[in-house]
This record gives structure tokens, C-alpha cells and sequence, in this order.
């Protein structure tokens, strides 16, 4: 699997995920327990123009405005969405934003494959996150999710300590790829 294809892979399912949300689901609760599915849905669009950004060595602020004050009842958020997923794929394309180092929403910088990493991993654990509140399921394909284990796991406890994941979930060793992601991330695979 090639580097650039990566986060477009990661975020697929997230795509076809978008247009089955129904508004009646937007307060549905989520495995992270600070989301709901409104929530997670303003996080994803309020992060996205700073992922794009660390593709482009660009450093892109967040927005001035706060995450909750994303308004998914006005305009055509899933197509809002959708787009910037389509901008976070081709962006990641580019061979250059897997080398040398990016900003991701502040001024440190930070290994551009590093940042690439989280990308997929974030968009993999928030796509099963709101696949889980919307009751269906998510695939990706085994090297995808192999890369996305080996990235979460060597960040993983300085993600505990900048309080981006929870406590760790023990997984079982031979568990499916994507349960361990969990497990790493704080969240437990076994959640309805």
C-alpha cells in the first residue's frame, strides 16, 4: 500500500458513512464519551482545514470559533463534510506531505509522518465511533489497519498524556487489528 493512498483509504468509509445520518441520530451518543454524534460531526469539520494544512506544510489555526458552535442543522453539512474529506485525501496524495516535518493547528512542528499517521488513525477511530452510535459497522482493509495499530501504539501514551485518549482498554493480543486500535485509544471495542 502506498503512503499517499493512506488517508483516502482511512477515510471512505467515513464518505459513505455521511449521507445515512438521519437528524433524529445527531444526539445519539458515541463511544468517545465526550461526542455525541452532533459533536463528533463538528470535531471532524472543525480539525479537517488544519489536517489539510499539515499535508500542505501549511500551519493552518483552528478556527476562532469553538467546535460546538458548528451548526449541522444549517446548509448541506455532509456534503461540507464530504468535500473536505475529498480535500484531506487529495492533499495527503502529494508525495511531499510525507516528508520532512508540518504543523498540525499550532506552531510546534512535528515529523510529517507522524502527523500522517495520526490522520489515519483518527479517521478510523472517529469513523468507527460513529458507526457504533449509528448501529452499523466499518471495514478497512488489513494493511491499512496493521499501519494505523503500529502508528496509534507508538504515540499511544503520549496521546494519554495530552488527554486525546483515554485510559487503555486491554484487548486481547490475537484480537482483530482494529479492536487493539481501540483498545489503544481508550475505547472499548465491545461498546453499543
Amino acid at each position: 500500500m502506498s503512503e499517499t493512498e493512506r488517508v483516502a483509504r482511512a477515510a471512505e468509509p467515513l464518505s459513505k458513512l455521511l449521507r445515512t445520518i438521519e437528524p433524529d441520530r445527531l444526539t445519539a451518543p458515541t463511544p468517545c464519551a465526550e461526542f455525541d454524534v452532533r459533536a463528533l460531526l463538528n470535531h471532524l469539520l472543525f480539525w479537517g482545514p488544519s489536517l489539510i494544512g499539515a499535508a500542505r506544510k501549511e500551519a493552518v489555526a483552528p478556527p476562532a470559533a469553538a467546535e460546538s458552535d458548528v451548526d449541522l442543522t444549517e446548509g448541506d453539512w455532509p456534503a461540507a463534510l464530504d468535500t473536505q474529506l475529498d480535500d484531506l485525501a487529495t492533499a495527503w496524495r502529494n508525495p511531499d506531505a510525507w516528508q520532512g516535518v508540518t504543523h498540525m493547528g499550532g506552531p510546534m512542528e512535528l515529523p510529517a509522518p507522524l502527523v500522517g499517521g495520526m490522520v489515519v488513525g483518527e479517521l478510523i477511530v472517529h469513523t468507527w465511533d460513529l458507526a457504533r452510535a449509528l448501529g452499523t459497522t466499518v471495514d478497512w482493509d488489513d494493511a491499512l489497519l496493521r499501519y494505523a495499530h503500529d502508528e496509534t501504539a507508538a504515540t499511544a501514551d503520549q496521546g494519554r498524556q495530552m488527554g486525546i485518549y483515554g485510559p487503555e482498554i486491554p484487548v486481547a493480543p490475537d484480537a482483530p487489528l482494529l479492536d487493539r486500535i481501540l483498545g489503544l485509544t481508550g475505547r472499548d471495542p465491545a461498546w453499543k
